[in-house]
């Protein structure tokens, strides 16, 4: 750790007497036992944290256990640590907004008398607000989820219910999901949950532990609640409290669902909605739809980079951290995670995202200017919820005061607009602003500000109440500065007395011991020494000075004390009036908020298209049934976006019938993982409505991306790298659709060859026969390729709809050096060797080690045929080996062997005698052979 960060965590001491010791040990015995929470004690000038709490602070935060002190002595010794203000908002910003394992806990008190003053959890941070977000802008909104699992004979019915506390949403859906909660994943991923409530006893069986591990792998914390506490009895009149609007539609609602209002029971209980009256009325309800946006879980997240890591070497290395030019104070940052996280599968609503965008990208001028305008939009949201649960100030009122007066700003730049999508605008943007900044609305609540807030103070950091808002505080605020003046005029005649120059010599002081009262410097003192003694009352003798008064002051600095508070307290009163007034006004703020947070984004989209060094596109859009998805010249946008990087554009073409399913092989290090993300991460931005780094796009949309990219063990759950390659690929397996994209990267590879290469073939012929789905398929295992020339075979003409294609990465070895340049494009044709050995030598391995490696590997293999690859190095390579043969001979040859073996694994063996058994063989045997007068490489058998 650095200096400085030492510096500004420097540990407090740990200052109690011991009867203070012993009260708090007596007190902290009595706390529940939560192996989750982590409890913070509020001493005045530093927090403390005891136990296990202690130890886990001092290891994690402090990095030692020096840190540590022990409270009280011998069996009752406690261990605690203390923690300064700085250190206390890492700790809090690290346990709620990064990891998802703890709750957090504040108390307030002295000896043995302590009280909980303020809790929260992933999911809820209300409370912690003002320490987390005081120097940060939120970022994402946190979602709590409760889950009602049913489990049936035929699946599992969830129940499914969340509250997103800073949009103040309620949501309810039901249905039914297979063993994997494929569906529960992807709502998880879409809503950006960080809590789940599960009923208590639900975690014991084997079904459950499976819903466990996709929390877990959603980096969502799972908090048990009593199965008691899913109920929905009184659900609709709570939510008739809660909910704006009538209580019918509600009604209706809940109605419909039989699991969900339990699951939703529980969540208004959990955030105890109902405790805080200033939630009444402010929330909104409704159902939420599973098939509304495209599906991704937590797997397609992680491999196209979509959110930010804490891994991430820069911003540019997430989709999230390269899209994010927002202007606003938060919210357009928050809109942009959702819509990441929600792409969209309706093709008007996808092309009118992309009809703003390409309108800000055209006006270069417009763009600018309504950036400069969102610059000034402070975070309306938040100011808001804090206005609606009182917890306001007018400096809230002020800020959004200073963010709707930029409003009409931005109307006019957007009213300047003539282009072909001025409709479009008029539509989305400036009809609404026309409704929501006319006297009725915020122009109402702008003459309010002006009347009630002395604006002329804001320059000297004040914000009061203008005196005259009030008569009353009109008059008082009249009192106080006769009384001011009057103080003013007694300064003067005294120094006037004295013989003493105003304010050089004798000073007027005011402070909270003693009020008005003149000084004088210790040099001035002897020369009114006499009439000091005689005349006036001597407070205080220091360095500083004689502090001094007289009965006058003090009877005019009395009155003025009396008139000051009787003035802050009628401020205190407007200004509550102020704040619960414009909580009125709060549906006006919502859509406002959302209207701006929109603009920002596709604002950001249109900066981001704009001012890259190869300039994005617009992608040309059709439904999930029609069309193809080609990809001219597509480029990976984070991978670009580094420094050291000179990035070579490559063409995709997933074509209907020709190349829909295609196998691309090639070097290790060459780009396959590269260009199959890129594919994924291209289709993502053009359904969140953004411009895409190709040359030329179509894209037919898709319903779901589902990668199986990269290696991760999670020893943790006692999952192994290959049961969790397994288990994302039984999620693409059960839940992918013919309008899906699967994106799989080196499928097999944690296992034996033979067990690999099989599970490899059958997931690739599942996908090609049941699915249908496009799909990229990245493999070293080059005998894969053979399924390409399986459309020739009578028995899988299925696969000539899909259509089977082969690419590979191409690399060019040197004749003369041996040596291998990448040269990262695709093209079509199979690739029959991988250069790992090559890659070896890439890694500075010991040439010794490299020269065995070619060695053992020439004696082992038995699949040469002829390299794809340029150059005259193919042929030297091939000579090397016992054999060499053409690739499409393999093929061929390959798929042959493919059907005999399907044949004679298809044939009854258990019911036939040994006589009928050895015939089929023998034919099957003779059928082969004579196919292998077409195939070399198939003759090497017999």
């Amino acid at each position: 750790m650095d200096e400085n960060f030492d510096e500004q965590n420097k540990l407090p001491e740990l200052k109690l007497d011991a009867k203070q010791a012993q009260g708090f040990l007596s007190f902290f015995k009595t706390l529940p036992d939560d192996p989750r929470a982590v409890r913070f004690f509020d001493r005045r000038d530093y927090y403390t944290a005891h136990g296990e709490n202690a130890t886990f602070i001092a290891k994690t935060y402090y990095r030692t256990t020096t840190a540590l002190r022990k409270l009280g002595s011998g069996s009752n010794g406690l261990s605690s640590v203390s923690v300064n203000k700085n250190m206390f908002e890492i700790i809090t910003r690290d346990l709620l907004l990064e990891r998802t394992d703890h709750t957090l806990e504040l108390y307030e008190g002295s000896g043995s008398n302590w009280r909980l003053v303020k809790s929260a959890s992933p999911g809820n941070l209300s409370s912690f607000e003002d320490v987390l977000f005081a120097n940060n802008e939120m970022q994402d909104t946190p979602v709590v989820v409760a889950l009602l699992p049913n489990f049936r004979e035929n699946g599992c019915t969830v129940g499914f219910s969340y509250v997103d506390l800073t949009k103040r949403i309620l949501g309810l859906a039901e249905f039914l999901d297979d063993s994997h909660f494929t569906n529960v994943e992807s709502a998880l991923v879409a809503l950006g949950c960080k809590e789940c409530l599960l009923p208590l006893e639900s975690g014991k069986s084997s079904e459950c532990r499976t819903l466990s591990d996709a929390l877990t792998r959603c980096g969502v914390m799972v908090t048990e609640r009593k199965k008691t506490e899913f109920k929905a009895r009184d659900l609709v009149q709570d939510l008739g409290r809660l909910v704006k609007g009538s209580i019918e539609p509600v009604r209706d609602l809940v109605s419909g669902f039989e699991f969900a209002p339990a699951a939703l029971g529980a969540l208004l209980s959990y955030a105890e909605l109902l405790a805080d009256e200033g939630n009444y009325g402010n929330y909104s309800i409704c159902r939420y739809n599973l098939g509304s946006y495209m599906r991704l879980d937590s797997a397609a997240m992680r491999a196209l980079n979509v959110l930010e890591s804490k891994t991430d070497a820069n911003k540019n290395f997430s989709l999230f951290g390269l899209m994010n030019r927002t202007c606003t104070a938060g919210m357009g940052k928050r809109l942009l995670h959702m819509w990441l996280k929600q792409p969209l599968l309706d093709v008007s609503e996808i092309n009118s995202r992309l009809d703003l965008v390409q309108a800000f990208v055209e006006d270069t001028e417009l763009r600018q200017d309504l950036r400069q305008h969102l610059r000034r939009i402070s975070d309306i949201e938040r100011l808001m919820r804090n206005i609606q649960r009182t917890r306001a100030g007018l400096q809230h009122i002020v800020k959004l005061y200073q963010s709707s007066i930029r409003v009409p700003h931005i109307k006019s730049a957007l009213e300047k607009y003539d282009g072909q999508f001025s409709s479009l605008i008029k539509e989305r943007y400036l009809d609404p602003f026309e409704l929501l900044t006319d006297d009725d609305h915020s122009n109402k609540f702008i003459s309010l500000v002006e009347t009630s807030v002395d604006l002329d103070q804001l320059e000297n950091g004040e914000y009061m109440i203008s005196p005259s808002y009030d008569d009353a505080l009109a008059t008082l605020k009249s009192e106080q500065e006769s009384l001011e003046r009057q103080i003013h005029n007694l300064h003067k005649q005294t120094a006037f007395d004295l013989d003493l120059p105003v304010d050089k010599a004798l000073k007027l002081d005011k402070g909270t011991q003693f009020g008005h009262v003149f000084r004088i410097t210790k040099k001035e003192e002897p020369k009114v020494r006499k009439k000091l003694s005689t005349q006036f009352i001597v407070l205080e003798t220091r360095k500083d000075g004689v502090k001094f008064t007289n009965t006058k002051l003090k009877k005019l600095g009395d009155q003025y004390q009396k008139v000051l508070e009787e003035y802050k307290n009628c401020q205190k009163e407007l200004v509550n009036r102020v704040v619960q007034t414009t909580a009125t006004f709060s549906e006006v703020f919502e859509h406002l908020a959302g209207f701006l947070s929109e603009l920002d984004v596709l604002l950001s989209f249109a900066d981001l298209a704009s001012s890259c060094p190869t300039p994005y596109t617009r992608p040309r859009i059709t439904p999930p049934d029609v069309g193809d998805i080609v990809l001219e010249g597509s480029r990976h946008p984070c991978v670009e976006a580094q420094d050291w990087v000179n990035f070579i554009p490559n063409d995709c073409r997933l074509v209907r019938g020709k190349s829909w399913f295609q196998i691309i092989t090639g070097p290790n290090m060459g780009g396959k993982s590269t260009f199959i993300r890129q594919v994924g991460v291209n289709i993502l931005m053009a359904q969140v409505g953004c411009f895409v780094p190709c040359e030329k796009a179509s894209i037919s949309v898709r319903d779901c991306i589902f990668a199986r990219v990269g290696a991760g063990d999670c020893q943790l759950r006692g999952v192994s790298t290959f049961m969790q390659e397994m288990l994302e690929t039984a999620s693409i397996l059960k839940g992918a659709t013919e309008n899906s994209l699967v994106i799989i990267d080196e499928l097999g590879r944690g296992t034996s060859t033979y067990d690999g290469f099989g599970l490899a073939w059958a997931i690739c012929e599942h996908i090609v026969e049941a699915i249908k789905a496009p799909t990229l398929f990245a493999t070293h295992f080059h005998e894969l390729t053979a399924l390409a020339h399986e459309n020739g075979n009578y028995e899988l003409q299925k696969k000539q709809i899909v259509g089977v294609a082969n690419y590979h990465v191409s690399a060019h070895i040197d004749s003369s050096s041996q040596k291998l340049t990448m040269l990262y494009k695709v093209e079509p044709g199979a690739c029959d060797q991988s250069f790992g050995i090559h890659v070896a030598e890439f890694a500075n391995f010991p040439e010794s080690v490299v020269a065995l490696a070619r060695e053992k590997a020439a004696e082992l293999e038995d699949f040469s045929p002829t390299s794809i690859i340029s150059t005259d190095a193919g042929q030297e390579e091939g000579s090397k080996r016992k054999r060499g043969y053409d690739a499409d001979d393999i093929s061929r040859g390959a798929a042959k062997a493919h059907k005999f073996l399907k044949e004679f694994a298809e044939l009854p063996l258990e019911t036939m005698d040994l006589k009928q058994a050895l015939q089929q063989v023998t034919k099957l045997k003779d059928d082969l052979q004579k196919d292998a007068n077409n195939s070399e490489w198939l003759q090497q058998f017999f």
